[in-house]
């Protein structure tokens, strides 16, 4: 499976008004009836624990500062896909994301036909308010491309019923 990085396609005023930054990834998968929301969950419900040391990592660092480290409490009524609020939900696109004093970002994972299956493209979206937001940014830079590929890697994985 291949994770490719792409050029961002999508409406940036319309999703996330004046970011400054724009990263996207995709993966073409096999099969044919995968929607959104459940690239999403295979997407963010679970991590390796290399990932998970480094969120749980950043949650210690920057909890002293105010800033998020759950958003739990800002679920919309279209609920959490991970640790990520969804802010709306098509079959072919699911928004997720949330503001914060230093930043605002959004992910959006877009689920469009390809041959026999579908490609898959999670694109991240940041406006950052302040010095300490793009510090912030600078900071994590690195360890977000590498989440975010690993991270596209899960939605090849088909889960079992349950």
């Amino acid at each position: 499976m291949t994770i490719r990085e792409v050029r961002p396609d999508v409406d940036c005023d319309n999703l996330l008004a004046g970011a400054q930054f724009a990263d996207a990834f995709r993966v073409s998968v096999a099969e044919a009836g995968l929607d959104a929301r459940t690239a999403a969950m295979r997407i963010f419900s679970e991590s390796p624990r290399w990932v998970t040391a480094l969120l749980d990592l950043r949650n210690k660092v920057v909890a002293p500062f105010g800033l998020k480290t759950s958003a739990e409490d800002e679920a919309k009524s279209e609920g959490m896909v991970g640790m990520f609020p969804v802010l709306s939900e098509t079959p072919e696109r699911l928004v997720a994301g949330f503001d914060d004093h230093h930043l605002d970002f959004r992910v959006i994972v877009d689920v469009v036909p390809w041959g026999g299956g579908r490609e898959v493209t999670a694109t991240t979206l940041v406006l950052t308010h302040n010095w300490f937001g793009r510090a912030y940014l600078t900071a994590i830079m690195p360890f977000h491309r590498m989440i975010a590929k690993t991270l596209l890697k899960q939605v090849g994985k088909v889960q079992a019923p349950q």
